[in-house]
């Protein structure tokens, strides 16, 4: 959960986040490199009044800034990619949840079960317990068991929406007609927060993504209760 003038990025819900938190500060220095180097030249050619012809027109030197840039791209590439293939891999998911998007709530489909389904809506404000977030709170929210590999089926039934928790590094877009796939594992119990990210309609901000991550025997009282309503 994100807190009041925090300026990076919330701590990371899966192994998937984890990787992309690594990535991020070696993507950042990088460019933090870049940046100091670039800003040397620029002082140094501002500040001295000496020329130095064989600069200005060297094989030597046009290698060097041709060369370096590939280097530097290979370098953010190449994790880069690997996060990417590892955030499509799904073998052998222990449930799967269908979410689907709507004007202006999320329905949920858990497939493993013949009848489990439901709506979640945000609470009003007027309807918040004590410790309960404003604008992110819902009546229902996702449960899933911890420590297992959990599949995502995204879609929406009229405009375009965005299935999205940060803590976990998940963005999905809910597309109609078309059916989006991701993958999360929560290492832990926790409530983690989100929201539609993308601007579907005058409601946008109010259709928040709450999941739940409990032990399995939790979750397992949790799914006969809502079976037998």
């Amino acid at each position: 959960m994100a807190h009041p003038s925090q300026l990076g990025f919330q701590d990371a819900a899966s192994p998937i986040m984890e990787e992309l938190l690594h990535f991020h500060d070696h993507a950042l220095m990088a460019v933090f490199l870049i940046s100091t180097l670039v800003l040397y030249i620029i002082t140094i050619m501002m500040t001295t009044k000496l020329t130095n012809t064989s600069a200005m027109d060297a094989q030597e030197i046009e290698m060097v800034w041709t060369v370096m840039p590939a280097i530097i791209l290979i370098v953010i590439a190449l994790p880069s990619l690997r996060i990417l293939y590892l955030m499509d891999e799904i073998n052998d998911p222990h449930l799967t949840v269908k979410a689907i998007g709507h004007q202006w709530y999320w329905s949920y489909e858990f497939t493993n079960y013949e009848d489990l389904m439901f709506d979640s809506y945000m609470l009003p404000t007027q309807d918040l317990s004590p410790g309960q977030f404003r604008l992110l709170e819902v009546d229902n929210r996702m449960v899933v068991p911890m420590e297992s590999p959990i599949r995502m089926l995204i879609s929406a039934e009229d405009v375009l929406h965005s299935w999205a928790i940060p803590s976990m590094g998940i963005k999905t877009d809910a597309i109609p007609g078309r059916l989006n796939q991701t993958t999360f594992i929560a290492p832990r119990p926790g409530v983690f927060y989100g929201q539609c990210s993308e601007i579907c309609g005058a409601n946008h901000s109010f259709m928040p993504i709450v999941v739940e991550a409990t032990p399995l025997n939790h979750f397992q009282e949790w799914s006969s209760s809502m079976l037998e309503t």
